[in-house]
């Protein structure tokens, strides 16, 4: 499953072209020591390994430290729900799912599946923040 806790899918991907994301690049570089990326996943994930080793490569090229970075591995029941370390307190029910915080706050969710890529999405979100500040 993962080591020390850690998501094995949030590898980076060694073939993402961060020049082809320059905009998304630039904007997690803007606030990677101000935000907190929490990262629910499963390596069994079908998803998960399909999204996020292109999010762990962005957030590498964006030079966000490891220790705002923190892996949530969850298992999924007979039922199809989701359990592991803050599924409840998070009301995570599909996964990839990533909430964004700053200072504590949530200011920014993926979940799942959007029409973008998790680091463009996300990005994005932020984007709107600043523009709204």
């Amino acid at each position: 499953m993962t080591d020390e806790g850690r998501l094995s899918t949030m590898e980076p991907n060694p073939v993402w072209d961060e020049e082809s994301y320059p905009d998304t690049v630039d904007t997690l570089a803007e606030h990677a020591d101000d935000l907190v990326y929490k990262v629910w996943g499963g390596d069994w994930c079908k998803d998960c390994r399909a999204q996020l080793p292109d999010f762990g490569a962005a957030l590498a090229a964006a030079e966000v430290p490891e220790d705002h970075i923190e892996h949530y591995p969850t298992e999924k029941e007979e039922d199809g729900s989701k359990t592991g370390p803050g599924v409840e307190e998070y009301g995570i029910e599909y996964i990839p799912t990533v909430v964004v915080e700053q200072d504590g706050e949530e200011v920014a969710r993926f979940v799942e599946e959007e029409s973008q890529p998790i680091a463009v999405y996300l990005a994005e979100r932020l984007a709107d923040l600043e523009a709204e500040a």
